[in-house]
């Protein structure tokens, strides 16, 4: 063998050992890198609500995500992060995360800025029944669990005690205030009712409670005003009218004889109702007892509450739907223009 082909069978030797230390550092990356993207632990399944702030830096949201269980380490997960090119790019939000989640799993989630929730929607006027079982039959909770949530549920709010529950209704009738909510998929029947609280407690200002006090009202008196005027009323305009009405009726002793009081006791709404009807023995009916009902008939939405608060100037006592048929009232001082609107009213019917 000749020197020169010596040499160059030397030259390759050290060629081929730096490829495959170089491929053995690539291995090893890889391997490590995969154990930084790990799940933290694979044998639990528990989805757990994660929220991550507008602005958070890396290093933040690895903090967050290591307190919650969600990664083994902070540092380590950080690292995997920068070295999957994905520093900087996780988004803010909410989000339904779990240990048994690859480190892969968890960034594509985060780099998705998608919020894992689910949306519903109660509407004003909806007493606590019709709220539960509109939640129940749409997924949100089951209607028994709900229910004894709002019945007996331990919640966190100071107004939970102006409302003088006496055992006449469901404790949080009222306050469960009607709006569109986003929850988590996983939310408890504890959490959705503390959130529909929630909303309740930042709608009632400083200002609301300051005018309660001033009209000599406490707040079980507020919302069973404002819960009657949000079932009677259809449109906005006629709410600080139909609340002169009750105000106005209180005022001189007579019968509120609302028949929103009576649908309550009832459980559903008719057209009209009988005398059988308006003879039942109860202390919602208002037919039968002078005064406030003993709390409200449902949860009244914001434009009801402030009607309560400010109604209109007026000397009504009487209102009946009028005969436009297009959900307006027709509002009176005396009986004799009162039995006119009621008759129009009737013959508009009869054309129909």
């Amino acid at each position: 063998m000749t020197n020169r082909k010596r040499r160059k069978k030397r030259r390759g030797k050290p060629i081929i050992a730096i490829i495959l230390v170089v491929a053995l550092i690539a291995v090893g990356f890889n391997l490590w890198k995969n154990n930084l993207g790990a799940p933290a632990n694979l044998s639990n399944t528990e989805v757990v609500a994660v929220n991550i702030p507008a602005g958070s830096s890396t290093a933040t949201i690895c903090n967050i995500l290591a307190e919650q269980g969600i990664v083994k380490s902070a540092t380590s997960f950080k690292y995997y992060i920068k070295f999957s090119g994905n520093d900087g790019k996780l988004q803010a939000g909410d989000y339904q995360l779990s240990p048994s989640m690859s480190g892969e799993e968890i960034v594509k989630n985060l780099l998705s800025g998608k919020n894992l929730t689910n949306r519903f929607t109660i509407p004003e006027g909806y007493r606590a029944e019709q709220t539960a079982k509109s939640l129940s039959d749409h997924g949100f909770g089951d209607y028994d669990k709900l229910l004894n949530e709002i019945q007996y549920g331990d919640f966190n709010y100071s107004f939970i005690n102006q409302l003088n529950y006496d055992n006449q209704g469901y404790r949080l009738e009222g306050v469960l205030f009607p709006n569109t909510y986003d929850v988590y998929a996983n939310a408890t029947e504890h959490e959705i009712i503390d959130k529909m609280l929630a909303q309740f407690n930042a709608t009632m200002t400083e200002e609301y409670y300051a005018q309660m006090q001033a009209k000599g009202l406490n707040l079980r008196q507020l919302l069973t005003i404002a819960s009657i005027i949000e079932r009677e009323a259809k449109i906005d305009s006629d709410r600080p009218l139909i609340s002169s009405v009750i105000y106005n009726r209180l005022a001189i002793n007579m019968k509120l004889q609302m028949c929103s009081t009576v649908q309550y006791i009832l459980g559903e709404p008719k057209e009209f109702l009988s005398n059988k009807d308006i003879s039942i023995e109860s202390p919602y009916n208002t037919y039968k007892n002078s005064g406030l009902p003993p709390g409200p008939i449902c949860s009244p939405g914001k434009a009801s509450i402030e009607a309560a608060l400010y109604p209109a100037d007026t000397n009504y006592i009487y209102f009946v739907v009028s005969e436009k048929l297009d959900g307006s009232h027709n509002f009176s001082a005396d009986y004799s223009k009162f039995e006119k609107d009621k008759a129009a009213y009737k013959a508009a019917l009869k054309k129909q």
